[in-house]
């Protein structure tokens, strides 16, 4: 079923996904009121922990930004906040973007295929994708465009595929497998996961994207690995303070997820990368290293 057939029905329905879950424009104005007035929520206090990322890319006020599968024009909206004065959001259905804009949340939008995009080459000095690339039909098609369309890097901020970065595990994978093959999946229940609207769900890891900085010649990526995903139905409405029993609740689990991390443990919920088309320069570097990512320099190609 591979071919031009499953590419166009996967695009119709993911296109159509946010009619079905808003169908009326009651329920699209709501919201998109959310991310207008969640401020102090569990549910802002966690998308921050993603936001917190971009901080070295953001010294460059004047630096253009597309976000990529932003539904609701929010990552467009707290570059906004940073006072960056070019930003384009975008998705593939932009009903909700339309509403955004109304709002006032956003200053620009288009309609975008992110595995196909209708923009130039190196027209946009960065492109942000934040929690989408996983939800993409062909991700791999995408990364290349957003490669294609970035002058100066991309941003993927994605769940970690914790498999690298756990040799106990890979070692029970390798084992499970070696005893009887699929047996690994009785164990590991999402090591294989589908969404209702028809997607793989892709996971990332820092080893994929260094491959394909090399494959390109690209000069370096940067990584840094975050524990974000305790998000909840209702977490808009929840003050974030430690009065509240759920924040608690949330901030202790984080704790201990951040300390098993550092120690290395286990691997980060999400991985930020940063695949840099050309060599940032020194403050941007220091910004990276002084928020705890990992820098690695791509060795050049000799044959080229």
């Amino acid at each position: 079923m591979y071919g031009n057939s499953f590419e166009e029905e996967s695009y119709e329905r993911h296109g159509g996904w946010y009619h079905s879950q808003f169908p009326d424009m009651e329920k699209k104005m709501r919201v998109i009121r959310t991310f207008k007035n969640y401020q102090g929520s569990i549910h802002h206090w966690l998308q921050d922990q993603f936001f917190q990322q971009l901080g070295p890319l953001l010294h460059d006020k004047d630096a253009s930004w597309l976000t990529l599968g932003d539904a609701y024009g929010h990552d467009s909206q707290y570059l906004l906040s940073q006072d960056i004065k070019s930003v384009i959001a975008s998705d593939l259905n932009d009903n909700l973007l339309q509403l955004a804009k109304q709002e006032g949340l956003i200053h620009q939008f288009q309609r975008l295929n992110a595995e196909r995009m209708d923009l130039e080459s190196s027209s946009l000095d960065y492109v942000l994708c934040k929690e989408s690339y996983h939800h993409f039909p062909r991700p791999y098609a995408a990364l290349y465009e957003m490669v294609r369309v970035a002058r100066k890097a991309i941003v993927l901020m994605e769940p970690q595929d914790p498999l690298i970065r756990m040799p106990i595990l890979l070692g029970l994978y390798n084992v499970l497998n070696r005893l009887r093959p699929g047996l690994i999946d009785k164990v590991w229940k999402n090591r294989i996961s589908y969404e209702s609207v028809g997607n793989f769900v892709y996971k990332v890891s820092e080893r994929e994207l260094e491959k394909f900085a090399a494959g390109l010649n690209l000069p370096m990526i940067a990584t840094k690995s975050f524990n974000p995903n305790f998000w909840f139905e209702g977490s808009d409405q929840i003050e974030a303070k430690l009065s509240a029993p759920k924040f608690l609740r949330i901030r202790m689990k984080k704790m201990l997820l951040d300390l098993l991390m550092k120690l290395g443990i286990i691997p980060g919920q999400t991985l930020c990368l940063i695949v840099f088309k050309e060599e940032p320069n020194t403050e941007v570097l220091n910004s990276l290293k002084h928020a705890h990512f990992r820098i690695s320099k791509i060795k050049a190609n000799p044959y080229i």
